[in-house]
């Protein structure tokens, strides 16, 4: 995969986080100090991405015909049961743009079941990894051997593309650099962050996108699929 392909912008949502920001950190980027405190704040995260067993993407996991919350509430009880407080979970623009107000309740009672086992989601907004051309409506089965054989990025290749989409993105409440503009307008009391993939944290080394990633970003996350040595090298 290469760095063109990640556009990855999540919210952190953390329930019962009290602290205040200034307005100058809550308008714009927090400050190091800020990002520090926040952080401070939290018990030890340990998570994962997660969809439930039924879903092949996002789409599937949320649309009403297939939003399945019973599967949902087992699935993150056993998540709880090992110890995990945090779950990765993927939105989609279309979702919103079909029912935005049935989208917005399927939402709430999905925190309300993270909330009843303790688990504070980090929700992604928009995500450019598989397939360019996603579809509202029934998914097609499992391809079997296929790694993410049914995932869809958001918003796709098409609305990408086409500037006259951009009120509507607007309106779901996420474009980088735009995106966090967007998102810093509602003043969010988590951090914003975009996800940076294959990055060497040198500034003559990274790309035009991944500077964007970085300058922009509340707190730094980062994807790295490598061996040990590489991981800590990224992480220091």
């Amino acid at each position: 995969m290469s760095t063109r392909h990640v556009f990855l912008v999540v919210v952190v949502i953390v329930t019962g986080f009290l602290g205040q920001l200034t307005g100058q950190e809550a308008a714009g980027r927090w400050s190091e100090q800020a990002a520090k405190d926040w952080y401070s704040k939290q018990p030890w995260l340990v998570g994962s991405n997660y969809i439930p067993k039924d879903a092949i993407n996002e789409l599937e996991m949320w649309q009403a015909e297939t939003f399945n919350p019973a599967q949902i509430d087992q699935e993150l009880e056993w998540a709880e049961g090992i110890g995990m407080n945090t779950m990765r979970v993927f939105l989609h623009n279309l979702l919103w743009q079909q029912d935005p107000s049935g989208f917005k309740k399927r939402i709430d009672r999905f925190l309300t079941i993270a909330t009843k086992h303790q688990i504070r989601p980090i929700f992604v907004l928009f995500d450019s990894c598989w397939d360019p051309a996603p579809r509202l409506g029934p998914q097609h089965p499992p391809v079997p051997g296929v790694h993410n054989s049914g995932w869809v990025q958001s918003p796709g290749a098409a609305a990408l593309t086409d500037k006259s989409q951009y009120l509507r993105l607007e309106a779901y409440e996420a474009l980088l650099p735009k995106v966090f503009a967007w998102a810093r307008s509602a003043r969010p009391m988590q951090p914003l962050t975009s996800g940076v993939w294959d990055v060497q944290f040198r500034t003559d080394l990274l790309t035009s996108l991944q500077a964007i990633q970085l300058e922009n970003s509340d707190i730094i996350t980062f994807h790295n699929y490598g061996w040990p040595e590489e991981f800590e090298r990224e992480a220091m």
